[in-house]
């Protein structure tokens, strides 16, 4: 199948109009549009349904959409190695994180791996943790760090580090009163929480850290992503939790951070893989991981 075909539908499964498609990819409209006939004669399926005013994706189209951005990002990174082992390169690796890991520890492993290895190209991107699940199965990806231990099969989750959680409330609050803030009185206050189904998958160790106070939640809003938590505490919705190192970096002025009260809770960072035998360079990037961690409370590190 000519490739140009699956660049085509992209564009017009995306935009879901024949005459921004065309603008998109830079030509005529009338050759999109035979295209697509072209298309969907070739696969003997319905990828469009024009039955309306309306261009919609039939599921056929959803899956096929689905799986063409798979391949189109296969090819782009096929292309991408082949120009970095022309400069030199000798490896790559495919890195994601979540936003709302303790990006300066991330920052030192990398500058390590670029001191230790030059010669390896390293791509990083910021993907939610599902996302990440997804790209590692479908070998997009060849490492992650989330918030959650919750793979599939095929997948391993490997504790690496801790960090403490923390109270985030508004700038102005009640709350800040306390140097350190007893999680059952945080806990009379209404709550901003990460969706159990998005953001870094810090939800489900929050979620039995609270759980354990046998308090009844004040949940008010559930949320994407680290800054749109942030953004509902800083407006006064209600308080939340996070991972300190992370949010002081962020130097907001509309919230404020404090230390839960006793021995704080403590969240584990897990380095997501494909299950198997590591690359070399794979191999040598988690060797650093164990070197620049600390133990993880009673479980065993890489």
């Amino acid at each position: 199948m000519d490739f140009r075909l699956l660049r085509y539908f992209i564009a017009v499964a995306e935009e879901l109009h024949l005459a921004r498609a065309a603008e998109r990819l830079g030509i005529e409209q009338s050759p999109v549009s035979r295209a697509m006939r072209d298309l969907e004669s070739q696969l003997g399926v319905q990828l469009f349904d024009r039955s309306t005013r309306l261009t919609r994706l039939t599921w056929a189209g959803q899956v096929f959409l689905g799986e063409c951005r798979r391949v189109q990002a296969t090819v782009e990174q096929a292309v991408k190695s082949a120009k970095a082992a022309a400069q030199g390169y000798q490896g790559h690796l495919r890195i994601a994180i979540c936003d709302s890991l303790a990006q300066p520890r991330i920052a030192t492993l990398l500058a390590r791996s670029r001191e230790d290895e030059p010669e390896l190209e390293i791509h990083v991107f910021e993907l939610p943790f599902a996302q990440q699940l997804k790209m590692l199965h479908n070998d997009l990806l060849d490492i992650g760090f989330g918030l959650s231990n919750a793979v599939h099969d095929g997948l391993v989750a490997e504790p690496v580090w801790t960090d403490p959680l923390s109270v985030i409330v508004p700038a102005r609050h009640p709350l800040l009163a306390h140097v350190q803030v007893p999680l059952p009185e945080a806990l009379k206050f209404p709550l901003v929480l990460c969706h159990p189904e998005a953001g870094s998958g810090c939800r489900h160790q929050i979620q039995a850290v609270l759980q354990d106070t046998n308090m009844p939640l004040k949940l008010v809003d559930e949320v994407t992503s680290l800054g749109v938590m942030l953004t509902l505490v800083g407006a006064g919705y209600g308080i939340g939790f996070a991972i300190a190192s992370q949010v002081q970096t962020l130097q907001r002025p509309d919230i404020s951070i404090r230390p839960l009260a006793g021995i704080p809770p403590m969240l584990s960072t897990y380095l997501l893989r494909r299950r198997g035998e590591p690359s070399e360079p794979m191999r040598r990037f988690i060797e650093r991981v164990k070197d620049g961690a600390a133990p993880v409370d009673d479980e065993p590190v890489l």
